[in-house]
């Protein structure tokens, strides 16, 4: 009797550990309803990429979705890279499956045979337009191929393996018709082997000088991966003739951080990082030589043996040439920055960086050609650092002023340096409304620079306005500094410049799309009466997913409590009935702004056609849901303190939105969840955490622990030792008791972006689960930050539609009492 209720103790508890099991257990990646899928699987619109020589483009197109196979392939994560060992090449990108090339003058298209399977990077035309190269994945190596524009026809170099996990790995020289290639060294070994038994201790020690950390992924770790980062990482430099295959290297292999030949053919500017290596930052930190080198790999010019960037100060730059380049216009002329404040901006100096420029043969000294009053900016110049000077030789640089975000671009002839320089733009860099434009590039020499028309240049942007994006194209004459606007897209379509057919701009591409209308580009002729022309169409895509087009849109302007001009864009569901109320999804990412003005002003277009991709919120459209999309959140204040009113600021914004759809009669304010990504998700969960507006949110790949990131954390430029307060008050992780709303959680289980490590998510998780919140952690096995195989991305929706439609949609109706402002 004793054995016999023993076994049916045994049977109980047996039952029990499956009852458990079966309420814990995975049931596989889940699929959404059938009218999402039907609109992940909708055909993708080609992109395209437009040759020099004006005459032709190529249409790419591109995997949305990769198999969740293709990201559980081999991984190495080596100081601060993702790499795939079997084919020596980064683990995760964008690829193209197809290309078709289409002549711009009659239309007419050859479909281009491209390997099986091919997963295509790298696209490079040559500078006369004759011939384009690209790189093809395979799974064990990455090839070289080059076609030839006016046939379509391509080939594969053969005996060439491409080395593509750093660097650029594939370049044209001047010449139009060889290649300077990074290769996978022919005569190295095999990979370093993991030692069954550590040969040492995994040490790392400090001078003593100060030096902030940001919160960086992937780094190394130990000898070991030392090993392997020098390993996977070391290329060969070579020239391949692209028409006989002829490969004849250049030096000795190295770790290239970057190759750039000079527009004479005979030099090329090496960036080589090496040894000692470190553990607390990414291989862009690394000890690093900046040469010249010959054709032959002869060092001819060694301008710079910079140390471990291990003690730049926060907002900071190194004391040694950074933005380093070849002047375009020369046969072999350096141009480079140098700090002058010893690389802090706390440091109050006259003038913060130097602009030096030195000509071949190097051999005489740098000669300063412009000092900056302020930060020296790549990000403000016209076109960034590649594309600073014009095809006539003159050079635009900026400064940034840090406190009041200011931008300065000034015009220089740098081979006069005694000139006085010209001011050309000053504005504030959050000032969308003002922003003049980026300027038009082409290549030349195998540079890119700024295409100058006489006296003038070609300026394009979104052209951002109280009503809306309208892009433009402008010509800008550099000596009155007057603007003529060419072209601007209309009230109730989305166009945007693409390329110049002439350089008297009275030719270019556009890409135009309407709420109703897919992306297609089209060929605009400028001209006066007889001579105007209409446009002509370049391509006819048709609409990819007409299902969304009973899907409205609008644009929505409104007031927070503190005077704060705020806008989100409407979507209603298909069939929408006007007056009905309904349960509302609200998604946002917080923004600081210096002031009011530059904060209300409206970004986006509702004049693009609909399209949904990815693990977007817009697919609860498709649920009955209303959606307003990008919320503003701004924050505003100084600089340094801006954060200090971070959790009043989003709440006031919230409710703000909130009430302002609920006038409109749009929303249920019983039924309204709340969403965001990244810092986006650290605003969900403050938001639940300090008010109940929402019953429920969603919060994806966040960060939620700010002492976790005590360097600083999105433009917070405090540490926390300097403000502990502000990094207590702002991490919901501090007050997980106050979270009463059902919270999804999702994150990537390899996220890649620094601060958002996979423990910010899990540790929160726990914190809600100890205080007895409801909450639902999702962490996706081969997923970084962001999301991008085809199971997990399917999953993904159906965990947010799931979770929105149980405690949103359905949810009873609260007893809870809210003050005024919507906060606990």
């Amino acid at each position: 009797m004793k054995n016999q209720h023993r076994s049916s103790l045994v049977s109980l508890v047996l039952l029990l550990m499956l009852g458990v099991a079966s309420v814990n257990a995975q049931q596989g990646y889940k699929k959404p309803p059938k009218q999402v899928l039907d609109i992940l699987n909708a055909p993708i619109t080609p992109g395209a990429s437009i040759s020099p020589a004006r005459d032709n483009m190529l249409l790419t197109k591109a995997l949305r979705y990769p198999p969740l196979a293709d990201l559980a392939q081999p991984m190495l994560r080596l100081a601060g890279r993702r790499i795939n060992p079997a084919s020596n090449s980064p683990h995760r990108f964008q690829y193209s499956v197809g290309l078709i090339r289409k002549r711009i003058a009659d239309g007419s298209e050859v479909q281009i045979q491209v390997p099986p399977g091919a997963k295509i990077t790298s696209i490079e035309w040559s500078d006369d337009g004759k011939h384009f190269a690209f790189l093809n994945t395979t799974p064990n190596r990455v090839d070289l191929w080059v076609g030839d524009a006016a046939t379509g026809k391509i080939h594969n170099v053969k005996n060439v393996q491409i080395n593509s996990v750093l660097g650029n790995p594939v370049t044209w020289m001047p010449d139009n018709r060889t290649l300077l290639v990074q290769l996978v060294p022919p005569s190295r070994g095999a990979a370093p082997a993991l030692p069954p038994v550590p040969p040492e201790p995994n040490t790392q020690e400090s001078s003593g000088r100060p030096g902030p950390v940001r919160t960086y992924e992937d780094l190394l770790k130990s000898p070991h991966d030392e090993n392997l980062f020098e390993y996977y990482a070391t290329s060969q430099l070579a020239l391949v003739d692209s028409a006989s295959g002829k490969t004849t290297p250049i030096g000795q292999p190295a770790i290239f951080q970057a190759i750039e030949p000079s527009p004479d053919g005979h030099h090329v500017l090496v960036t080589r990082a090496h040894r000692p290596f470190s553990y607390l930052f990414p291989d862009s930190a690394f000890p690093k030589d900046l040469e010249v080198w010959d054709t032959k790999g002869k060092v001819v010019h060694k301008l710079a043996s910079l140390p471990l960037a291990d003690q730049v100060p926060i907002d900071g730059v190194i004391t040694g040439p950074r933005s380093v380049r070849w002047n375009p216009t020369e046969p072999a002329t350096l141009v480079w920055v140098k700090a002058l404040d010893g690389g802090n901006p706390k440091n109050k100096v006259a003038h913060r960086d130097s602009v030096l420029m030195l000509k071949a043969p190097f051999t005489a000294q740098p000669v300063e050609i412009f000092k900056t009053e302020h930060r020296f900016s790549n990000a403000g110049n016209p076109g960034s650092s590649n594309a600073s000077f014009t095809d006539k030789g003159l050079m635009f640089i900026s400064d940034f002023e840090r406190d009041k975000r200011w931008i300065r671009t000034f015009l220089i002839d740098p081979n006069k340096p005694e000139t006085p320089a010209k001011l050309i733009w000053s504005r504030s860099q959050q000032d969308r409304y003002k922003d003049p434009g980026t300027p038009v590039t082409r290549s030349l020499n195998g540079q890119r620079a700024i295409l100058q028309n006489g006296d003038s240049i070609y300026l394009s942007g979104n052209g951002a306005s109280p009503k809306g994006d309208r892009p433009f194209l402008d010509r800008f004459n550099l000596q009155t500094l007057n603007s003529q606007r060419l072209f601007r897209s209309d009230a109730n379509s989305y166009e945007t410049f693409v390329a110049l057919l002439s350089n008297d701009g009275t030719q270019f591409i556009t890409r135009r799309e309407t709420p109703t209308d897919a992306p297609n580009y089209f060929v605009r002729f400028i001209g006066d009466g007889a001579t105007a022309k209409a446009p002509r169409a370049l391509t006819n895509f048709p609409d990819p997913m007409p299902q969304l087009r009973g899907i409205k849109k609008q644009l929505v302007t409104y007031k927070r409590a503190d005077g704060v001009s705020c806008s989100f864009t409407l979507y209603l569901p298909p069939g929408y009935k006007e007056g009905t109320k309904l349960p509302t999804v609200v998604w946002a990412y917080p923004l600081e702004f210096n002031d009011a003005d530059t904060a209300g002003q409206i970004t986006g277009s509702t004049q693009r056609i609909t399209s949904i991709t990815g693990p977007s919120h817009l697919f609860f459209l498709l649920e009955g849901y209303a959606v307003l999309d990008n919320a503003t959140m701004p924050v505003v204040g100084t600089p340094e303190t801006v954060n200090n009113t971070y959790i009043e600021q989003i709440v006031m914004s919230a409710k703000a939105a909130i009430d302002k759809a609920v006038e409109m009669g749009v929303t249920d304010p019983e039924r309204v969840g709340v969403g965001g990504h990244s810092y986006g998700a650290f605003m969900t969960a403050n938001l639940l955490a300090h008010s109940d507006l929402f019953r429920a949110g969603i919060a994806r790949s966040g960060a939620y622990n700010r002492t976790l990131t005590p360097f600083g954390f999105q433009n917070e430029r405090r540490t926390i030792w300097e403000a502990p307060e502000l990094y207590l008050k702002v991490s919901p992780f501090m007050v997980a008791q106050k979270v009463n709303e059902p919270m999804l959680m999702i994150h990537g289980e390899v996220d890649d972006n620094t601060g958002t490590f996979p423990i910010q998510s899990q540790r929160m998780y726990q914190a809600l689960k100890g205080h007895g919140a409801t909450v639902r952690l999702v962490m996706l096995p081969h997923e970084a930050h962001g999301y991008a195989g085809r199971e997990s991305i399917e999953h993904v929706l159906y965990e947010m539609i799931s979770w929105f439609d149980k405690y949103v949609k359905n949810a009873k109706p609260s007893r809870q009492e809210t003050s005024a402002q919507g906060a606990k």
